[in-house]
């Protein structure tokens, strides 16, 4: 705990430091003011009641007020620092965090679920907020006013205080067995938490598989087995606090009794005046609420240690693939893409094996071959969201690794057929690679994806806010807006992933059209399954188990008749012993 601590204190600013400090000040200070009224209480009583001297009551009166008064809002002030505080603490690590999660590489969002990132990003991060806001001063507040309050009753009766103080270490073994037990279920909650989170994401945002399939009655059981399980885990929780509880109570309700019992023995021995009782009797909440809150802090304790441990792991948390210390600056990309004995594994399972091919800049390259066998991974080595496990990638001669990501990846137009589109305007998802793009450029490109007449027939045109992942537009229609995407960064190579498999054969000729004649220099590298996609490529790849099984131009492909020969066959309803 201590080490999450102190990361949240260095990841606190220097003024919201100060001010902290000076707020958990204000705590210890309020705390001593505790003291003053039960002192004035003893004066009230023996100087006034039983001396049968109203002469200093309105003055004891007065400032007996003033004290309460100043003391209010002393505590209003601290709390206001420490809210404004936790917040702007929250707000700026809230924004590191999104930062991190910008520059992290495909890896990381491959081992981590969206449920559990977002629980990280809110929950765990509001128990950081609750920790600065609430935990540390609590603690502070209990710690100081058990100690400033015995203090103060050891010099009015040290007999009596000793009395009070004996339960403390019995208190001390109880909270350490409790603390002991109820981390790990803290841990173990918080990842039903995030099941449960993460089980609620996959349903929203599959939702149309699910109606589409009619699973709404196995997801609903689904999700109330992961709700089940965290709200399992909340009971085991509190059946601990449960059995910690009346225990905590049967020693606070010990002290109140002493005070009563002994208290009243020593005034009838001459021991204690009315009114030194009266700051006994008066302070005994004092002794024991720090004793019934140390219950609570340490399972608000628990629970910050485990998930500011959460937040931690994802703040120094860092991606693999990063600038080389010697990336070289590049201008503007030609477009010559080179595979050099290339091969890629995750683990131990093989991906690519000693993949070798060379792209002229403007050429077209063509990517085909069965489901799983390597096609996208190529494309995702090229833009380096994963680095070759052996050999080289080279744009424009250089080592991908040599180049700086934002260049590399900013000279890349990509789109795929698995469409994200976000919840902005059609004009802002064409330019969402280029924000410098004047509307009428927009519409150019827009027009060269064959997406400017469906647009304008949108009800407000390229202004039409559409939902998240492109909801209202077909599929077809997504795919073309991201290819006006993809265009729009005007890139040196354009990565096409199955771009046109859901528009027709017209429009598919169509954008073919557009793409050759293109107002900028542009290497094409195409993934697809349709030999219309590709037939007119310069270089035509065919990727089978990992390696490049055939290689060639259309016509030097059907002569080896191979995969390919047998592809063009079964789609244009050719038998093989006809074909050409």
């Amino acid at each position: 705990m201590r080490n999450q601590i102190k990361w949240l204190w260095e990841n606190m600013d220097a003024p919201y430091r100060r001010r902290h400090i000076i707020a958990l000040c204000l705590s210890v200070f309020t705390c001593m003011l505790l003291l003053v009224n039960p002192a004035l209480s003893q004066r009230l009583i023996d100087d006034v009641i039983v001396a049968q001297n109203p002469d200093p009551l309105l003055a004891i009166l007065a400032v007996m007020l003033a004290v309460k008064l100043g003391r209010e809002g002393l505590r209003y002030l601290m709390v206001i620092f420490l809210e404004k505080d936790s917040q702007n603490v929250i707000f700026n690590l809230r924004r590191r965090l999104f930062e991190k999660l910008q520059y992290n590489d495909m890896r990381f969002f491959d081992d981590h679920r969206t449920g559990d990132l977002m629980t990280r990003m809110s929950a765990d991060l509001d128990w950081c907020r609750h920790f600065l806001s609430y935990i540390d001063y609590r603690i502070i507040d209990a710690a100081c006013t058990f100690l400033f309050t015995t203090v103060y009753l050891f010099f009015v009766n040290w007999k009596l205080t000793l009395l009070l103080i004996v339960i403390t270490p019995i208190l001390l073994l109880i909270t350490k067995f409790f603390s002991k037990h109820v981390r790990p279920r803290f841990v173990f909650m918080r990842e039903k938490l995030s099941e449960m989170n993460t089980a609620a994401q996959e349903n929203i945002a599959g939702n149309r598989v699910v109606k589409a399939f009619a699973r709404e009655e196995y997801e609903k059981q689904r999700f109330e087995e992961k709700s089940r399980a965290f709200m399992d885990s909340h009971l085991r929780i509190n059946k601990l606090w449960l059995t910690f509880f009346p225990m905590i109570e049967l020693l606070v309700n010990a002290i109140q009794l002493v005070t009563v019992f002994v208290g009243g023995l020593f005034i009838i021995n001459g021991e204690l005046t009315p009114g030194q009782l009266a700051i006994f009797t008066g302070l005994s909440w004092a002794v024991s609420n720090p004793m019934r809150e140390l219950g609570n802090l340490i399972n608000d304790l628990q629970r910050f240690s485990t998930s500011a441990a959460k937040v931690m792991e994802l703040h120094y948390g860092k991606p693999e693939i990063v600038d080389a210390p010697d990336a070289v600056e590049h201008g503007r990309m030609e477009g010559k893409i080179e595979f050099r004995n290339v091969s890629f594994k995750i683990d131990t399972k093989e991906i690519l094996t000693d993949v070798s091919f060379t792209v002229q800049p403007g050429q077209t390259v063509a990517v085909m071959g069965p489901t799983g066998g390597g096609k996208t991974t190529l494309i995702h080595l090229l833009s380096r969201f994963y680095d070759a496990t052996e050999g080289e990638v080279l744009v424009d001669g250089c080592d991908v690794k040599q180049w700086k990501l934002q260049q590399l990846r900013g000279g890349i137009g990509t789109a795929t057929q698995d469409v994200f589109l976000f919840s902005d305007t059609v004009e802002g998802n064409i330019a969402f690679g280029n924000q410098a793009l004047t509307l009428d450029e927009v519409k150019d490109f827009a027009r060269r994806a064959d997406a400017a007449e469906f647009v304008e027939h949108l009800p407000e045109g390229y202004d039409t806010i559409i939902g998240e992942r492109g909801v209202g537009l077909s599929g077809g229609q997504r795919q073309r807006i991201a290819l006006a995407r993809a265009l729009a960064v005007k890139p040196s190579i354009l990565i096409m992933d199955d771009t046109t498999s859901a528009v027709d054969s017209e429009t598919e000729l169509y954008i073919q059209n557009q793409l050759r004649n293109l107002p900028f220099p542009c290497t094409k590298f195409i993934i697809a399954q349709r030999i219309s996609s590709m037939r007119d490529a310069d270089l035509i790849l065919v990727v089978q188990n990992g390696r490049i099984a055939e290689q060639g131009t259309h016509k030097e492909l059907l002569e080896k008749r191979g995969y390919y020969w047998q592809t063009y066959c079964l789609q244009y309803g050719i038998p093989m012993e006809e074909a050409v």
